[in-house]
């Protein structure tokens, strides 16, 4: 008998030959799904038997969780009254492994007789579900030999990942954004992640490491080491935002100057540096300071007044502990 690991290790693989497969055979039937989706006016009806309609109750809650009003319908209860749920301008996915559900295809014409479009996802092209469908979703996958063969794993792993391509696919073009995400998981730690805003964790007040343009670099250098956030914010008389200095540029003002302690703030700072709002999502700043390299942002109102400093440990520190 095969070893056990190497056992849990093939099926790993096998399921991944078959994603990597049906990722390769993607085109114009999935653009098509996901432009049907994009017009649906109503709600998203995922409907299946068995482990494939397990696999739709996952694709409802991920098209839910993006915004996308979903349902799954459990194909052998809809024809004993919960059809009710289905209403024109709605859109189905059907799931079927083999497309000869019965109870599934008896739900077709009904879908039909209301208009409403039904995408179906079957490993069986020629099957009676992808004859009467609007768009067939192929999620077809090899045939695999005992004991691979027996369970619906790679079918149904190769089904909720078309359904998570529809789902990502369908936010993406709908300009879905982090905000919105973390707006729909109030409750999961995701969400208050999402939502907690610059304002929440900027260091402020005499936490603030200030100076202006004539403060001398001796006094520059004690300001940014008692405030320990490795920068100095460069203000002027009215308390607006005109400059930083960072260590980096510290470093660069000592190679370059014979006497950098006699030199003023204005001599070392970068002019015009980025800075954000208060009001932008932590998620949001945390991607931008990552992009661009940067350790700590100013903190700014409208009109450029310097409010508070936000540090990337910080944000990092919030992820950490949520």
């Amino acid at each position: 008998m095969k070893n056990l690991l190497n056992i849990g290790k093939e099926v790993f693989q096998l399921e991944g030959e078959a994603l990597n497969r049906t990722a390769g055979q993607l085109g114009e039937p999935f653009l098509k799904a996901v432009h049907i989706l994009d017009k649906c006016q109503g709600k998203v009806i995922i409907t299946g038997l068995g482990k494939s309609g397990i696999a739709g109750k996952k694709i409802s809650a991920t098209l839910s969780s993006t915004g996308v009003p979903a349902l799954f319908l459990h194909a052998g209860e809809a024809g004993h009254g919960d059809l009710g749920v289905v209403s024109q301008g709605d859109v189905v996915l059907a799931l079927s492994y083999s497309g000869e559900t019965q109870e599934l295809n008896d739900l077709i014409p009904r879908f039909k007789l209301l208009d409403v479009p039904v995408l179906a996802l079957t490993g069986s092209p020629k099957s009676t579900l992808a004859e009467i469908s609007d768009v067939l979703l192929d999620v077809s996958v090899p045939s695999y030999p005992w004991p691979y063969g027996l369970l619906p794993t790679a079918s149904n792993a190769v089904t909720v990942a078309m359904g998570d391509a529809l789902a990502v696919t369908l936010l993406m073009s709908r300009g879905f954004k982090e905000s919105d995400f973390g707006a729909l998981h109030p409750g999961g730690l995701l969400g208050r992640k999402l939502l907690v805003k610059v304002g929440n964790l900027m260091h402020r007040g005499e936490e603030l490491p200030i100076v202006t343009a004539n403060t001398p670099m001796r006094e520059v250098l004690i300001e940014m080491t008692v405030k320990k956030l490795g920068v100095a914010c460069v203000v002027d008389d009215t308390g607006c935002l005109i400059g930083i200095i960072t260590d980096g540029d510290l470093r660069r003002l000592f190679e370059s100057e014979s006497d950098p302690l006699n030199c003023s703030a204005s001599e070392a700072m970068i002019d015009n540096p980025k800075s954000t709002s208060k009001d932008l999502i932590s998620a949001q700043v945390l991607n931008e300071m990552e992009k661009h390299s940067i350790t700590a942002l100013p903190v700014v109102e409208e009109d450029n007044k310097l409010i508070g400093i936000i540090h990337i440990h910080d944000l990092i520190k919030m992820e950490t502990n949520r």
